[in-house]
C-alpha cells in the first residue's frame, strides 16, 4: 500500500525535528477560550448572497474586526507543518495515500506508515478527531476551506476522514468536506481521503473538558467556553428565516433580555462547540440544562462557497451543513461572550 508514499514520507520522522516541533507546540497554545471559536470570515452577505456592509448586520464578520489569527499560524518543518494555534503536528502532504480508503483501510494504512517509519523516529501519525480536522476548515474561502496562505500540498477539496464514530449510528463515521467546510456522517464502507495527524506528545485525541454549567435568570453559562446561551434556546420560538433570526436577536437587545443587550446569533464553531459527540437526539451531553432543542440552528456564519446559504447546527447527530437562508426552516439562539 505505500509504495510510492515512502520515499516522499521519510523526511517526516527525524527525530531532531520532533524536538523542534515540540518546544514550539508548548509556545503556541490556542489564544484563550474564546478565540477557539472565532472564524476567520471578514465579509457580510444579505438573504440573497449579495455582500453588503457588516456595520449594524449582525453576522458573524461584524464580531471579527479585533479577532487576529497568528502570522505565522503553520510551521513548516520539512514534510510536516505544525499548527501553533492548536499546537497538532500534520503532513504537509494532505492525500499520502494518494487515493480514498474505506473508514478501517484508513487506520490500516496509518498503522502501516508508522511501522515503516518507527526505524526514522515517527511511529504516532493517527487519523484526527472531528474536532482537530475541524480547526483547519476556513469559513472565508473553499475549494479548498483552508486558511489563506496555507502551507499544505496536494489537499483534496473533497471528503476526509475523521476517527470519529456517529454515536447514533454506529456503522457510519464522521467526515470533513474541505471543498466547503461541511460535517457529515458516511458509512465506514464508503471511500474517503486520509490526513495523518499527531499531538505533540504523540497521545490520542484529548478528551473533552467536563461539562460545567451556571444556569441563571440571565443566560446560560458554558464554563468551557465562556460563551453565555440564551434560555429558552430559542429566540424567535419558532423556525425562520436566516435574517429573521438575525432580526430576533436583535429585538432581543432592544429588550434587554436577561439584562443585557449584547446578544447575538452564534458563529458556527460556537454552535458547533455545544456537540457532544458521545450523544445524539440531541447530540448535547445528557447533563445539559436546556429545556428544549430544536432539530437545527442558524448560525451567523455565511457559506462562502454559495453565500445565499448559512451555516447551520442540526443537533439529532451533531452534523454542520447550510441552509438556505431565504426559508424558514430553522431557529435562532442566542449568545453572548462572558
Amino acid at each position: 500500500m505505500l509504495t510510492g508514499i515512502t520515499d516522499r514520507l521519510t523526511m517526516m520522522n527525524r527525530a531532531p525535528e520532533d524536538q523542534k516541533m515540540s518546544r514550539m507546540a508548548a509556545v503556541f497554545l490556542p489564544h484563550g477560550r474564546a478565540a477557539d471559536h472565532h472564524t476567520d470570515q471578514t465579509r457580510c452577505y444579505d438573504g440573497s448572497g449579495i455582500e453588503i456592509l457588516c456595520a449594524d448586520s449582525g453576522q458573524d464578520a461584524e464580531f471579527n474586526t479585533d479577532h487576529q489569527i497568528p502570522a505565522a499560524r503553520f510551521q513548516v518543518m520539512t514534510d510536516v507543518v505544525v499548527d501553533s494555534l492548536t499546537g497538532l503536528t500534520w503532513c504537509r502532504n494532505a492525500n499520502p495515500a494518494e487515493f480514498p480508503l474505506d473508514w478501517q483501510a484508513a487506520h490500516d494504512f496509518i498503522s502501516e506508515l508508522n511501522g515503516v517509519r518507527r526505524a526514522t523516529g515517527r511511529s504516532d501519525w493517527r487519523l484526527p478527531s472531528r474536532r482537530e480536522l475541524f480547526t483547519l476548515v476556513s469559513h472565508e474561502v473553499f475549494n479548498p476551506a483552508l486558511p489563506k496562505g496555507h502551507p499544505f500540498e496536494d489537499v483534496f477539496p473533497g471528503y476526509y476522514w475523521t476517527c470519529t464514530p456517529c454515536r447514533r449510528l454506529p456503522d457510519e463515521a464522521w467526515y470533513i468536506h474541505l471543498g466547503g467546510g461541511r460535517i457529515g456522517r458516511g458509512m465506514k464502507h464508503g471511500s474517503y481521503m486520509v490526513w495523518p495527524v499527531t499531538s505533540p506528545g504523540g497521545e490520542p485525541p484529548p478528551l473533552e473538558a467536563p461539562w460545567c454549567w451556571d444556569v441563571d435568570r440571565q443566560g446560560i453559562l458554558d464554563r468551557r467556553t465562556g460563551l453565555t446561551w440564551a434560555h429558552p434556546a430559542d429566540a424567535a420560538r419558532r423556525s425562520v428565516r436566516w435574517q429573521e433570526a438575525l432580526d430576533g436577536v436583535k429585538a432581543m437587545n432592544r429588550k434587554a433580555t436577561g439584562r443585557h443587550r449584547d446578544w447575538r446569533l452564534p458563529n458556527i464553531r460556537e454552535l458547533e462547540s455545544l456537540v457532544d459527540i458521545h450523544s445524539h437526539s440531541p447530540a448535547m451531553p445528557s447533563i445539559h440544562p436546556f429545556a428544549v432543542i430544536a432539530d437545527g440552528y442558524w448560525s451567523s456564519t455565511t457559506s462562502v462557497y454559495e453565500p445565499s446559504y448559512a451555516w447551520v447546527l442540526y443537533t439529532v447527530d451533531g452534523a454542520i451543513g447550510v441552509g438556505y437562508k431565504a426559508t424558514p426552516d430553522f431557529c435562532a439562539w442566542a449568545v453572548r461572550s462572558s
